[in-house]
């Protein structure tokens, strides 16, 4: 949103210079440690979780509240957003999957998961979870990274619920029903460029729909957030959304480059919590969750995994972000906020387990390899929004109202 005179942005507070120091330290003696005990590719993830740290911050870039504003006031911009960061992305995904270009050496592998009943449950419960949560996965992440006490609850309660989620795989996969998975550019004769072009089209009409909402509804904007000017901009203050899209997209498409598949995060959640309860002597590796290829992750450490390193990076990404405009700032945890961010937790680990992967590994991701099922997921957690704004009251928790001047 433009800054008006009507309406200046409130200024930044100042540096939170020991944060950012001591933030700078961990970074470097984290990301050296990576380097020396594993390898110069999980080096460069680290580096790439940071930036898209970075970025979540400085934007507010919200999956949760782009959702929870078109549902409740028809506040469309966070949904534009989404669309220029999908297309950005869907272009770049196109070009390396058709040409196979990765740094792997072996061909690039995107988000394509199979359409069934876990995927339509998972991504409904996961749609409620993050609003009840207070973010998404990403959101969880960069919101505990720049100081927002409510989701370290949230961050524990969507370990748990991916444990759980890992528990139940062999039920969901097994016993309900699945399709294949369907790839709009492999299950077709349309090819990589034919189903870019495709999604180009969906993204333009999804956007052209937007402005028809926007018209009609007349909705609170976004509300105008502190900033410098200038270069100064790129450290401190905000970033407007259509820049972070576009910078998002373009870090989707280097780590598909780097590790030969897109970017995800609820994975290492359940990778988490189940090293954590095999401490306690409890047999995950019976799971069929862990069976095959993931098995390995269980006795390696962490910090060969490259999405955990990923995870690691952007919460470090947003705490410097957030050091750096003095909002690093913890606060008391009302009550029924704590219990709603647990249920929240809870709900987006388990719902990322069925719906194979979270508002990033099924819908950005998902989305820009062209997958069926990152639509589904688009979709379902919609109507799990629309539920959530039912539900959020409860526990004291206010959704944005067309009255409002700003949401």
């Amino acid at each position: 949103m433009k800054q008006t005179a009507k309406n200046p942005a409130p200024p930044l507070n100042h540096w939170q210079k020991p944060h950012v120091i001591i933030g700078s330290l961990v970074i470097i003696l984290l990301g050296a440690y990576i380097l020396i005990e594993t390898t110069l590719t999980q080096g460069v993830l680290y580096i790439l979780g940071i930036a898209l740290g970075f970025t979540l911050f400085h934007a507010r870039f919200g999956f949760t509240s782009a959702f929870r504003r078109l549902m409740s006031v028809g506040n469309v911009e966070g949904i534009q957003a989404h669309m220029i960061m999908l297309a950005v992305a869907s272009t770049i995904f196109a070009i390396i999957f058709a040409t196979g270009f990765t740094l792997t050496g072996s061909s690039p592998s995107g988000n394509v998961s199979p359409v069934g009943v876990s995927l339509i449950v998972g991504s409904f419960i996961f749609g409620i979870g993050m609003q009840l949560g207070g973010g998404c996965a990403s959101g969880t992440l960069y919101h505990v990274g720049s100081g927002q006490s409510p989701t370290v609850i949230t961050l524990i309660g969507f370990i748990a619920g991916s444990v759980v989620g890992a528990y139940h795989w062999g039920f969901w996969m097994n016993d309900m029903p699945s399709f294949q998975p369907f790839s709009l550019a492999e299950s077709t004769n349309l090819g990589y460029f034919g189903a870019w072009a495709v999604q180009i089209v969906l993204f333009a009409i999804i956007y052209w729909v937007t402005v028809k909402i926007a018209k009609r509804k007349k909705p609170p904007m976004i509300k105008t957030l502190p900033t410098e000017h200038g270069w100064k901009r790129i450290f401190r203050g905000s970033w407007p959304l259509i820049t972070a899209a576009v910078v998002l997209a373009v870090l989707n498409g280097l780590v598909l480059i780097v590790r030969g598949s897109p970017w995800g995060i609820t994975s290492a959640f359940a990778l988490w919590g189940s090293k954590i309860v095999s401490a306690f002597g409890i047999d995950v590796s019976s799971w069929t969750y862990w069976s095959g290829d993931r098995s390995a992750s269980l006795t390696s450490s962490v910090f060969t995994d490259s999405t955990s390193v990923m995870n690691f990076g952007i919460i470090l990404g947003a705490f410097i972000a957030s050091s750096s405009g003095g909002l690093f700032k913890p606060k008391k945890i009302k009550p029924g906020v704590a219990l709603a961010s647990l249920i929240g937790g809870l709900m987006m680990g388990y719902g990322a387990r069925l719906a194979f992967g979270c508002n990033i590994g099924a819908y950005f991701s998902g989305i820009a390899s062209f997958s069926l099922h990152g639509w589904i997921w688009a979709i379902m957690a919609l109507l799990g929004t629309f539920v959530a704004l039912f539900l959020r009251p409860l526990f004291g928790m206010r959704n944005p109202n067309k009255n409002d001047s700003f949401c």
